[in-house]
């Protein structure tokens, strides 16, 4: 999320400055204004990045992120409470002595000592960036403001259920591929330090000449045995190296471009993303969240960087004057359902609903895909678990034919 400095006053006329997280630069504004502070200047700033050396950076690493399970749960609670009626500061206070979620039960903790203060939820919320996210905040937001704080919640209820249905599939559906690979590493690192370490030892003592798959096999064991804590290293070293790049702006995005392309997976992806921005952004302007500031919000909750480049793009054409229609075309991101969906919302002036359908569509997609994602990736598996057997095959069996003709022949 982009920090942004700002200059202003508070409401005794002082002056006062600092840095806020926060999506948007208007979002950022409205995120000052609630904490009583007018902006003079609001300058966007570097964003903190989540590896480094610093120790507070450490501690946010070693600190996990609250599961939308809890959540869900959350927002149900306090829907039901909201429903009922119950003061917001007693509902908080309840909710914060039955939450088992430590990092949750100390944000509501400063949440509640917040709304003592005067504040309001979403300002309140604001200062936990890592436990409310800015959609979840702007959805609070406007909820207050319209007096619909319930639906607001019942909303985000709805948003983080989806969530995580789409992760589990996700999950159960890559859990055999995963398990396949992960035995074929440990019966390639079992083969190279065991067995063929044996076979070597047999053939020298026969002193019989080396067809090429065998000496490639031995080399490989060799290189293996003798060098295994250099391999470790150069792995480690590349996965540093590469999440040092994957932290820079222009490697994020290249790697989150070449995410959706992908053989095989690549498509799931797409389509997933589709959903989730389709969802998003059609319960922003359900939410009554400006047509801008719903962009960017989607855009932030897609965590790819290249998606998010082209809607913030998106959103700088449509401020400039251009339709959503044109806008969307020009972003080459959107499949040709997305965009006859928008231009019919556009005319019809029901997006939000339009879209919600392309959601929905875009679900049933993805549960196929994932079901027959198994199904696609055996044949891939079977031929490397193939070409495994043929080369240890060759590899150990010629030499022993070759030994038995000479002795036949001898």
């Amino acid at each position: 999320m982009p920090t942004y400095r700002y200059q202003g006053r508070q409401l005794d006329g002082s002056k006062t400055s600092g840095s806020i997280d926060a999506p948007t630069e208007e979002l950022a504004a409205d995120g000052l204004m609630n904490r009583g502070i007018i902006p003079t200047s609001i300058t966007q700033g570097k964003s903190a990045t989540k590896v480094s050396f610093g120790v507070s950076d450490w501690r946010d690493l070693l600190v996990p992120n609250v599961p939308l399970e809890v959540l869900v749960i959350f927002c149900r609670q306090l829907y039901s409470l909201t429903k009922a009626g119950v003061p917001l500061l007693r509902s908080m206070r309840g909710l914060t002595q039955n939450c088992s979620n430590k990092q949750l039960k100390q944000a509501l903790e400063d949440v509640g000592g917040e709304l003592t203060n005067g504040r309001s939820l979403s300002a309140s919320m604001q200062m936990h960036p890592h436990v409310f996210s800015s959609l979840f905040i702007s959805m609070i937001h406007v909820g207050e403001n319209t007096g619909r704080l319930d639906k607001a919640l019942l909303q985000l209820a709805h948003y983080y259920e989806q969530e995580v249905e789409t992760r589990k599939r996700i999950k159960t559906a890559m859990r055999y591929p995963m398990f396949v690979i992960s035995f074929i590493m440990i019966a390639m690192f079992v083969l190279n330090v065991k067995v063929i370490p044996q076979f070597t030892k047999m053939f020298s003592r026969f002193g019989v000449d080396l067809p090429l798959p065998t000496r490639i096999l031995i080399a490989m064991s060799d290189f293996f045995v003798n060098y295994w804590m250099f391999m470790l290293g150069t792995l480690v070293g590349l996965i540093f190296a590469f999440r040092a790049w994957v932290n820079t702006d222009a490697g994020r995005e290249t790697w989150d471009k070449y995410r959706l392309r992908i053989p095989i997976v690549g498509g799931i992806v797409n389509r997933a993303q589709l959903s989730r921005f389709s969802r998003t952004f059609s319960l922003m302007l359900q939410a009554g969240v400006p047509l801008n500031q719903s962009l960017a919000l989607s855009a932030e909750a897609l965590q790819n960087k290249f998606l998010e480049n082209r809607l913030l793009e998106m959103k700088a054409a449509i401020e400039s004057g251009s339709s959503v229609s044109q806008t969307a075309s020009n972003t080459k991101i959107f499949t040709p359902l997305v965009l006859q969906m928008i231009v019919v919302g556009e005319e019809t002036g029901r997006i939000d609903e339009l879209l919600m359908e392309v959601s929905d569509f875009y679900d049933r997609e993805v549960d196929y895909d994932l079901k027959t994602l198994t199904a696609r990736i055996e044949p891939i598996l079977l031929v490397i678990v193939a070409g495994m057997v043929l080369v240890l095959a060759l590899g150990i069996f010629l030499p022993m034919w070759g030994m038995l003709d000479a002795i036949k022949g001898g």
